[in-house]
């Protein structure tokens, strides 16, 4: 069954996790700044439907042809399942590629406002020429007729798509057009990655981050302070994009945690956290407070006493809000409004008990470095998670309102309004905007990435991931005030009436460096500023880094050869990996030149593992049509008769330099190898792994060679031995069969030949006790497929959970 290359989870699927094809250049000389459209689509007689796929009519964007595609019944899953579809893809030309912004939308025809819509952003190409949400809305939400989504049999679904001019990810060279370097994202890094370009590009920050104390025996990655100085010099120094895997991993963060977007104030908040208790005793201590400390004053006066009581507090940053706030000034306004306390909410006032009285805050000190939070995000209780609330919404109302922020910045405005009575006035508080980090998309499924000027110039650079880009300033103030754009509409087939195209990419944080600090933050960072060790380790990786392209230079004249044996899968399967059986760059790797024969090979093998030629048995291993890896057939004798060259062009049309062989070793009663035994047309070779539910463990047990004319059940007590259960322990058992897009695992009939049920060689069994679990509530997962389930919900591939996670250094 063919479905969209495309299926994601519930939320947006970031752009940043897209592989982006080479761009064809019809296809991006045409796109200047095309307009942006809404198509209406009414589907009658929707509950009659009888076909999988559902395509609308071809609607023009941009010049483009696109068409929503729908999955009335779910796309293997049981929610309505709606992608963007590029309409005429088969017969656009090689290597064609576009980039669009858009939302897809089910209206509620009973009430307006709790029509569903969900928007993301996508580089459509010949790989992933649709793009949009596996599990959109509920079947059931959307069938029932008193829901509002389904009247008179009849649905509406609408698309707004903004098409977007796209550069040439492969020529474009960020520090030759702009004299500044990316930074690589691991998956779901971006927002981080915007963090510290924003903090790397504050020159006083980055000289105390160098004169931090490391030691040439240090580790970065169990280093935060050694990590981020190594970071810093490569940003500075480095022509090309910069990795962040040794610091993400001296946060102590897994390749999980990599691929969870943790909240950005968070971060900034805990890291400065670290920074500053590194630097205690230090010559840098209190360069954190220096740069981001601001104070202010917590007060309650009662109005007709003499009675008022204060509390000094510290910040490093300020949450302004959005909601009903027109600019940065309205939420200044609205910090310091006052409160009246009256009525049932009379304030004690010590002796003088229950009083009116007034409460508010008022600013002691503002700090060199202004940080301002911008609250786009909003906490929904429903759900208990954090929310970016959109137009459409049924929880709330939008804070995807317009919001402007000047690029000067005056908080000493009205004489000092925010100021209180003890603050300091002889001192300036006028402020130059340096950074405005963008949010674009959704809550779960957005793109981050940051607008600054490095120098307080006029000139402005955008920080995306691994692309440094200059732009200029009415990309960096207005296109990111959010709020909604009122576009004409021109196209036949649409609404005759302009709409209004909500803006998904807005600015979620500022950040402002106060006018006379400038010459003290903006200043001179050069290698003097380098501990040496620092330099040296520096310069050993560069070197290290040329003997790898040396190493890569010959890399035509060898075969790498991974091996993966029993061993691996037993160490991997429920630890680093679930699905399928093996990750390949965690095995035993051999570098052998190609005309070396197989038969040197092997004895190459019989050094490293100790197993004799006569006892190896190879296996060539397969991608399978549902993106699956499994090994495919025995090497025959005339294959292992041929050098490792030959046999690599035989096994691997794609021409690559590697080799992916599993290594089947018999062993006898004393553990010691024995001749593989003989395999004919009717025998195949299966893998098993074992499911605890009461532990939520899966683990590889072994594997079996088999009759294809045999049934499961004959196998039951072997099974049990591999288990270490009792010979008669009654066990249910599961065919995996894949895991892209998503999850497949059937029950298998014990009673049925594995040649009915279409078994074949290289086919994982994933089998579990059918005795009943003693406390079902305890156990997440009841069964395999659940727990497959579960797994995939949380794998890199789609990177992000439904729940919000606080970052934990």
């Amino acid at each position: 069954m063919l479905v969209p290359h495309s299926d994601v989870v519930d939320g947006t699927q970031p752009m940043e996790v897209a592989q982006v094809e080479p761009a064809s250049t019809v296809e991006n000389q045409q796109v200047e700044e095309p307009p942006s459209m809404k198509f209406t689509w009414t589907i009658e007689n929707f509950s009659r439907l009888n076909t999988k796929k559902h395509y609308s009519d071809i609607f023009v964007v941009g010049g483009y042809k696109w068409r929503i595609l729908i999955f009335p019944k779910g796309n293997n899953v049981d929610h309505l399942s709606m992608y963007l579809d590029v309409a005429d893809s088969s017969a656009l030309p090689y290597g064609w590629s576009r980039y669009a912004q858009f939302s897809l939308a089910v209206v509620n025809q009973i009430h307006h406002k709790y029509s569903i819509r969900k928007d993301t952003q996508h580089q459509f190409n010949a790989r992933e020429s649709d793009w949009g949400f596996t599990s959109f809305m509920p079947l059931s939400d959307l069938y029932d007729p008193s829901r509002g989504y389904l009247v008179n049999d009849t649905v509406v679904v609408e698309a707004e798509v903004a098409v977007r001019k796209i550069l040439d990810y492969w020529s474009y060279d960020s520090k030759k057009e702009t004299g500044y370097v990316g930074l690589k994202n691991q998956g779901a890094t971006c927002y981080m990655n915007s963090l510290l370009q924003t903090l790397y590009h504050i020159p006083y920050f980055r000289k105390a981050v160098y004169h931090m104390p490391t030691t040439e025996n240090d580790m970065p990655i169990g280093s935060i302070p050694l990590a981020l100085q190594s970071l810093f010099y490569k940003l500075q120094y480095n022509d090309t994009s910069v990795a962040t895997k040794e610091l993400t991993k001296s946060f102590g963060w897994d390749t999980y945690d990599s691929f969870m977007q943790h909240d950005v104030q968070e971060l900034n908040r805990v890291l400065c956290e670290k920074l500053e208790d590194k630097m205690k005793g230090t010559v840098v201590e209190g360069t954190i407070q220096q740069l981001f400390e601001g104070h202010h004053m917590n007060y309650i006066e009662c109005i007709n006493v003499d009675y008022k009581s204060t509390r000094r507090e510290s910040f490093y940053d300020l949450q302004l809000d959005v909601k009903g706030c027109r600019d940065v000034y309205a939420s200044f306004d609205k910090y310091v409004e006052v409160e009246r306390l009256e009525g049932d909410n009379k304030y004690h006032a010590e002796e003088h008990g229950l009083q009116d009285a007034k409460k508010g805050v008022l600013f002691i000190d503002f700090p060199p470095v202004l940080q301002l939070q911008l609250k786009r995000f909003e906490y929904d209780f429903m759900r208990d998670t954090m929310v970016k609330v959109s137009v459409g919404n049924s929880f709330s109302k939008s804070i995807n309102d317009r919001y402007e922020f000047p690029l000067q910045l005056d908080l000493d405005r009205e004489d000092g309004k925010y100021l209180s009575p003890d603050a300091d006035r002889s001192v300036r508080n006028l402020y130059m905007l340096h950074s405005v980090l963008v949010h674009s998309g959704g809550v779960h499924g957005g793109h981050y990435y940051a607008f600054i000027r490095p120098t307080l110039s006029d000139q402005w650079y955008k920080f995306d991931d691994e692309r440094v880009t200059k732009e200029d300033m009415k990309r960096v103030l207005e296109e990111q005030y959010g709020g909604e754009e009122e576009l004409p509409q021109t196209n036949p087939g649409f609404d005759n009436t302009p709409f209004k195209f909500t803006k998904y990419s807005n600015a979620y944080m500022l950040v402002y460096i106060r006018e006379s600090d400038k010459d003290k933050i903006i200043c001179n960072v050069d290698e003097k500023d380098i501990a040496e060790h620092l330099r040296m380790r520096l310069k050993k990786e560069q070197e290290e880094k040329e003997d790898r392209r040396r190493y890569k230079a010959q890399a035509h004249l060898y075969t790498i050869i991974k091996v993966a044996r029993d061993e691996d899968l037993l160490e991997q399967i429920g630890k680093d990996i679930y699905f399928d059986l093996v990750d390949h760059d965690k095995v035993r790797s051999f570098r052998i030149q190609k005309q070396t024969s197989f038969l040197a090979f092997k004895e190459e093998v019989a050094k490293e593992f100790g197993i004799p030629l006569q006892y190896q048995r190879f296996w060539i291993w397969a991608k399978r049509q549902n993106h699956t890896y499994r090994p495919n057939r025995p090497l025959t004798p005339q294959e292992e008769a041929q050098s490792v060259g030959q046999l690599r062009e035989v096994s691997n049309k794609a021409h690559n330099a590697e080799l992916k062989l599993f290594l089947e070793v018999e062993c006898g009663q004393d553990l010691h190898p024995i001749p593989p035994p003989d395999k004919t047309r009717d025998d195949i070779l299966l893998f098993f792994k074992l499911y605890d539910p009461e532990k939520g463990e899966l683990r590889y047990v072994g594997r079996l060679l088999v009759k294809l004319s045999g049934k499961p059940i004959d196998y039951i007590a072997k099974l049990n031995q591999m288990a270490g259960f009792s010979p008669d322990e009654e066990i249910e058992l599961y065919e995996e069969i894949k895991f892209e897009p998503c999850v497949m695992c059937e029950h298998l009939d014990k009673r049925c030949s594995f040649r009915l049920s279409q078994i074949e060689d290289g086919d994982i069994i994933c089998f579990q006790k059918s005795s009943p679990i003693q406390s079902e509530e305890a156990c997440r997962c009841p069964d395999v497929p659940s727990f497959l389930e579960y797994v995939h919900n949380r794998q890199i591939d789609y990177y992000l959970s439904d729940t919000y996670t606080p970052v934990s250094l």
